[in-house]
């Protein structure tokens, strides 16, 4: 993990401090709301449905287990509302249909971070200081600038690993985080960077998504896309080039978003993404860009170029940790013991077979924590669960953990022959389900119960829809699907790139819910990024579970041998699942 230089610490202490004395200001008057509300915003406080909302910066998905004790203690302590507003809130999803809201959580983004929605701003400098305790800070997660960077959960242990990404996601962070020309970009900016042949980063859907390739002479660089997005109008990104030096990044990452910040809307905060310049402009943008990146590398002496010296300070942070010794036992041994195991306990087979993934060092392996599970909305982590993952961490990962695209926790550092005593104490905590990319291993974002900006409420959806495909041997049956709920256009819950999308709308003020299906997020799986397609009409919230049922039963239907939902849907087409989604709605009405 990337070790703190005294120059870090000190500088997220002073924000944090700096913080402190700003809130006082506004809770004096010597601050108004609009003067408060950038600085706030600044920092990772939004104001929400019903109370505020931090967003934690997690880069690249990083965390040791000191960061999640503290994360944990921010849930336990902070994590909880005033008691009217609590009430309030009780009673408006009452009145909808929903069950206790939580409270004393964190909840794992899409893009890798943590949130919190319950802090009183009262008490939020106090939780500044908590998060710079250990390194931590809310910086560049919220505002019009370059977001938090996101990556690969397995960077550095992949076993398709073409170089780890996680050494250029930091020089990228630190780059970006005092650039004073990209602090007011016309909209925010994300950057997500894989260096696996496989893109488990989702590159395609990002403003600017990078990936590490080689040439054929063997020589390191990037290929660039730029303009990837969802939202409003779901966009892969543009491949601007092939193979760019890997020194070169930041030289031509600077061309790419001053081009931006010069002709982005700011007129009109729909159109203000760079993917809509992009798509706009064509060739004149990427024409544009090269003369900027030229200007940049003959004229202004290629400043952001980065050296060999660089990049080896940054990676002597991410060399793999030193592990327990152990006595040797060869990987024949090892792999003989599991397979004895898991055939006495097909739970452990199953577990095996989902959550643990190959290493690069073959006497280790990548374990996912599961966070699916019934009554807990996906990516909800209670202070318990926090306090149990940091113990898992220091027990069989060298203290770290990694937050993944799918909102749930991988530990990256596991010995083999620790898996057996690993899943006992993760299926003791609850962290078992062996589901990691099947159905129930859903991505879903807060929703209406907490978003103000919601038009509907994801975690009812996904708790109806998680109740009902609760067996196993089902869901294995049906094997890998990624469903993405979204409680708006916003798509923090990624509907567009879901095999199964499923977006809440808003009709004469009910919640109806749009599905989509066929989208992609770029993975070996789901093949290209690619958005889904629209079924049909909205439906209700009680039409849904069996509109995905329905469409579920077609694919069992027309699916082939060893074929995946997303092969069949493929194949066959999208009008089979169409007509079954429409019909399910036609069966719900009948029976009401």
């Amino acid at each position: 993990m990337y070790q703190y230089t005294d120059f870090d610490r000190q500088f997220v202490h002073l924000r944090a401090a700096q913080f402190r004395d700003q809130l006082e200001r506004w809770q004096t008057g010597k601050l108004s709301e609009d003067e408060f509300r950038p600085l706030r915003l600044q920092n990772g406080w939004y104001v929400q449905r019903y109370a505020p909302m931090l967003r934690v910066a997690v880069p690249y998905g990083e965390l040791s287990s000191r960061q999640l004790r503290v994360l944990a203690r921010i849930a336990r302590v902070y994590d909880e509302p005033e008691a009217e507003v609590y009430k309030t809130a009780l009673a408006t999803q009452g009145k909808l249909g929903t069950a206790k809201l939580p409270t004393h959580y964190a909840h794992f983004t899409t893009r890798q971070n943590v949130q919190y929605n319950w802090i009183p701003l009262s008490k939020s400098a106090d939780v500044m200081d908590l998060l710079a305790s250990v390194d931590m800070h809310g910086i560049q997660t919220s505002g019009n600038c370059i977001r938090n960077i996101t990556s690969d959960e397995r960077a550095g242990v992949a076993i398709d690993e073409i170089a780890d990404p996680r050494p250029f996601a930091e020089i990228m962070r630190q780059w970006s985080t005092l650039h004073p020309e990209f602090a007011f970009l016309p909209r925010k900016f994300k950057i997500a960077i894989s260096g696996a042949k496989e893109d488990r980063a989702a590159t395609g859907w990002h403003d600017v998504g990078l990936h590490l390739v080689k040439n054929d002479a063997g020589d390191l660089g990037f290929r660039v896309q730029v303009g990837g997005g969802m939202g409003r109008t779901p966009i892969i990104g543009t491949v601007l080039r092939e193979f760019l030096p890997w020194s070169q990044i930041m030289n031509y990452l600077e061309a790419v978003i001053r081009v931006y910040n010069r002709y982005g809307r700011r007129d009109n905060i729909y159109k203000a993404r760079i993917k809509i310049l992009v798509k706009a402009e064509g060739q004149r943008y990427i024409d544009d860009v090269e003369a900027e990146y030229k200007q940049i590398i003959e004229h202004d002496g290629a400043p952001h170029t980065v050296t060999q010296a660089e990049l080896d300070r940054v990676s002597a942070s991410f060399v793999p940790p030193t592990l327990a010794t152990r006595v040797f036992r060869s990987a024949e041994e090892t792999d003989a013991d599991l397979r004895a195991q898991a055939a006495d306990d097909v739970m452990f087979a199953r577990w095996l077979a989902r959550n643990v993934a190959p290493h690069k060092n073959p006497a280790l392996r990548a374990v996912t924590l599961s966070f699916k599970r019934r009554l807990q909305a996906p990516g909800d982590a209670s202070a318990d669960q926090l306090d149990t993952a940091a113990l898992l961490a220091d027990r069989f990962s060298a203290g770290e953990a990694r937050v993944t695209h799918d909102q749930n926790l991988l530990l990256p550092w596991v010995h083999a022959e620790d898996l057996h005593a690993l899943w006992l104490a993760a299926r003791e905590a609850g962290f078992a389900s062996a589901n990691v990319h099947l159905l129930t291993d859903m991505i879903a974002c807060p929703g209406g119960d907490f978003c103000a900006l919601a038009n509907a409420r994801s975690i009812p959806i996904a708790e109806a829809i998680t109740e009902r495909y609760q067996d196993l041997d089902e869901l294995d049956d049906l094997g890998e699907i990624d469903l993405h709920i979204s409680g708006c256009i916003n798509s923090c819950g990624h509907h567009h790139s879901g095999h199964i999308g499923i977006l809440g709308v808003d009709k004469d003020g009910k919640e109806w819910y749009q599905v989509t299906l066929g989208g992609s997020d770029g993975s070996a799986l789901s093949g290209a990024a690619q958005p889904g397609k629209v079924v049909g009409p909205s439906f209700s919230a009680a039409e849904v579970p069996d509109v995905i049922e329905a469409v579920l039963n077609t694919y069992r239907d027309t699916r082939e041998a060893g074929e995946t939902f997303i092969d069949a849907l493929r194949r066959v087409g999208i009008e089979p699942f169409k007509a079954a989604a429409n019909g399910a709605r036609f069966k719900v009405e009948v029976a009401a």
